[in-house]
């Protein structure tokens, strides 16, 4: 039995509600689509789907073999278009991650005039502050900010974003605007949970050497919006890349202190899995967001 066709009719069988479903889509008998699920759970030996009387649902392990197997096929499919035509235009379903703050605030205008573009081309976003695995969980590309830790990944850099210390107009009026480094310590330092620091902030000194503050903290988040939110509320100041605080220094919402410190740049990067070649799909959208990035001002990027 071909491997190929079993997992394509498991697969129909979980897309259109059961047997029935999947033997009209593809033009099979209903027995056929049952033999062929049938020899798969048997050369597997696990149990794929539930069956009753009425209804048909997948296990959890059925779950997590249809996510592989949608995976599989539609790389397949896109194996076949590239080699048959690699100029064609480009289609099929895109899986992309990128963090919270991130896509909320510059990848989702990157993608409604892609999409546009692209109208062949559908786009599956997950936002999630988790570092994701591109490969076991079927993502086709990521955007990642700072340093890339999965050398197997391929790599393009889009951008850089630089990070500044930023407090609210009226925190920095009630507590004082720090003047040197050495006076965030008397300050509410508001932490992000997800940095390796420990709850400490690393910050850069004239000297090159780096200096870690804790200062009092009342609020730990794991979203970085949230945490330029509470510094607008005046709750103490962040620590932050400018794709999150840019539009609010902009708007005088927000400014930022110590400016004489040269602060860290993080690199932007769009990652994907290695593989011999690109989908066309994946080529047009990672040539779009490098274009798109190239465009944006220093003052909010």
């Amino acid at each position: 039995m071909d491997r190929m066709a079993e997992m394509e009719v498991f697969v129909a069988v979980i897309d259109n509600g059961g047997f029935t479903g999947a033997a009209n889509k593809l033009r099979l008998s209903k027995s056929s689509v049952s033999k062929h699920v049938t020899n798969l759970e048997s050369r597997l030996g696990v149990t794929l789907l539930n069956r009753t009387t009425r209804n048909v649902s997948a296990t959890e392990i059925g779950i997590s073999y249809y996510k592989k197997c949608v995976k599989f096929i539609e790389q397949i499919r896109d194996a076949d278009l590239s080699v048959s035509a690699m100029q064609s235009e480009a289609q099929g379903t895109l899986r992309v991650s990128a963090s919270s703050d991130f896509g909320s605030s510059h990848l989702m205008n990157c993608i409604t005039p892609f999409l546009k573009q692209h109208s062949k081309i559908k786009i599956h976003l997950t936002l999630d502050n988790r570092f994701v695995d591109l490969v076991s969980e079927g993502f086709d590309v990521a955007i990642r900010i700072g340093n890339l830790s999965d050398s197997s990944l391929r790599a393009r850099k889009i951008s850089t974003t630089k990070l500044a210390i930023i407090g609210s107009k009226d925190y920095l009026k009630m507590k004082g605007t720090p003047s040197i480094a050495d006076d965030l310590s008397d300050h509410q330092l508001l932490n992000y949970s997800l940095d390796k620091n420990n709850g400490f902030w690393r910050i850069p000194l004239f000297d090159g050497e780096e200096r870690q503050f804790r200062g009092r903290n009342n609020l730990t988040v794991n979203d970085g919006k949230s945490l330029m939110l509470a510094a607008e509320a005046g709750l103490g100041l962040a620590y932050l890349p400018c794709f999150i605080y840019g539009e609010k220094v902009k708007d005088g919402t927000l400014q930022k202190i110590l400016t004489e410190l040269v602060l860290p740049e993080l690199g932007v990067y769009i990652v994907y899995p290695p593989s011999e070649y690109i989908s066309p799909k994946l080529r047009v959208f990672i040539d779009y967001l490098i274009q798109h990035f190239k465009g944006l001002g220093n003052e909010t990027w």
